[in-house]
């Protein structure tokens, strides 16, 4: 109240002033330049000059209004199109997020189309396409989003392969990689995918020469990368093994080629020696598989190893044996040593022995496997009647374990 009374009592002081000076003197003023010429009083003259500037300061809000408006008083506004986009953008990607694919397309085209940095937009909406099937406008807005920001070739590219990728078309997105991967040889997500694309293709070959680079720039965990590893060798040499080839020679020489590829820490894993001797006898080198198992048992004493050890067909059996009843000094409960000596056994024809091995295997652990073996054995010496009540006990404990292995998958 104070304040309005002292501005009150302030504009009535500065308008008698100005009544008291135009009462005074009216002023004059003159302008003349060429042929024009301007007369009037110097308070009319004051009065023009506040009007003009008061016109002025009306003109720049009227246009600062224009320039920052939205729908209401200019709907064509630079602010309102960059809401138009900023909205399109929101609701798209959104619905991209919900799976509601056709929304996504048109709203993530819409603003790719309105937008300087349109790239986001242009790969949301790729993928909305290829969700709905629409492959050739999938790799048509690709094409855009490249025209558009030629410097995102590498995202481009990576958006493109995952959508091949999706489609089932591996030939394209294994060119696309190893184009990228030609690009960016350090690039982690390059290198991912090509690992994944290898592992669905099968192409255990191609993900060993792979490895190397994965473990340099460290692309996996250091224990996926070794179980990874371990399954590539191990797939690799099961493929070569079971690869057609002109003549047995050259199927054993590819083998053998393979075996020499693996990393040498790598050669005396179990699943690996295996792989190989299966590869060998497989090929008719299985006095070269017996000594490439035997070489690895000796290292080190491994259930997977003597299991095949028991079935290999060496040059010598009787020699065989002899190296197998070695490690049962160390190992006299192991059902697999057993069961491997009572096959060994009856190749030597030692019967007997066979049988007390073969027993002594069912004594520790019940297998199917150990069962089938002592019945044959017990056929051919003449025992029928407890041959037919092994292969009815081997043929429960094979039903007993596909059961196990069901409800295990169910509960899973």
């Amino acid at each position: 109240m104070k304040r309005f009374a002292f501005v009150l009592i302030l504009l009535i002081a500065i308008v008698g002033f100005f009544g008291w000076a135009i009462a005074q003197d009216a002023g004059y003023v003159l302008i003349s330049y060429d042929r024009f010429r301007y007369e009037s009083s110097f308070w009319i003259f004051l009065g023009l000059i506040a009007c003009l500037w008061l016109l002025a300061m009306v003109v720049h809000w009227v246009l600062g209004l224009l320039h920052t408006s939205g729908a209401l008083v200019n709907p064509w506004s630079r602010r309102h199109r960059e809401r138009r986009v900023s909205k399109a953008s929101r609701s798209g990607l959104r619905e991209l997020a919900e799976g509601q694919w056709s929304h996504a397309l048109g709203h993530l085209r819409s603003a790719a189309e309105h937008d300087h940095q349109p790239l986001v937009h242009y790969l949301g909406a790729a993928r909305a396409a290829n969700e709905l099937g629409e492959h050739e406008q999938s790799d048509e807005l690709l094409r855009k989003a490249r025209e558009r920001e030629p410097e995102s070739g590498l995202a481009v590219g990576l958006t493109q392969a995952q959508l091949q990728i999706a489609r089932g078309q591996y030939g394209e997105a294994r060119e696309t990689l190893n184009a990228l991967h030609s690009d960016h040889p350090r690039h982690a997500y390059v290198l991912t995918l090509l690992q994944q694309l290898y592992v669905q293709l099968q192409d255990w070959s191609a993900l060993c020469r792979l490895l190397p680079e994965l473990r340099k720039h460290r692309v996996l965990p250091p224990a996926r990368l070794s179980e990874l590893e371990l399954l590539a060798w191990t797939a690799a040499l099961e493929q070569t093994g079971q690869a057609s080839a002109p003549s047995n020679e050259d199927a054993l020489q590819a083998l053998n080629q393979k075996w020499q590829t693996v990393p040498s820490g790598l050669r005396t894993e179990p699943l690996l020696v295996r792989a190989y001797a299966d590869g060998l006898s497989r090929l008719g080198a299985d006095a070269k598989a017996e000594d490439v198992l035997y070489a690895a048992l000796k290292r080190q004493f491994d259930d997977r190893l003597v299991e095949r050890y028991g079935r290999v067909r060496g040059q010598d059996p009787a020699r065989q044996l002899a190296n197998a009843e070695n490690w049962l000094k160390a190992n006299p409960e192991n059902a697999e040593l057993l069961l491997a000596l009572g096959r060994l056994s009856m190749r030597n024809a030692l019967w007997g022995k066979a049988r007390d091995y073969l027993e002594a295997s069912l004594r520790f652990e019940h297998r199917p496997g150990t069962c089938a073996e002592l019945a044959r054995l017990l056929a051919q010496l003449g025992d029928n009647e407890r041959s037919n009540r092994l292969f009815q006990e081997g043929l429960g404990l094979l039903d007993q374990s596909s059961s196990n292995r069901i409800q295990t998958t169910s509960s899973s």
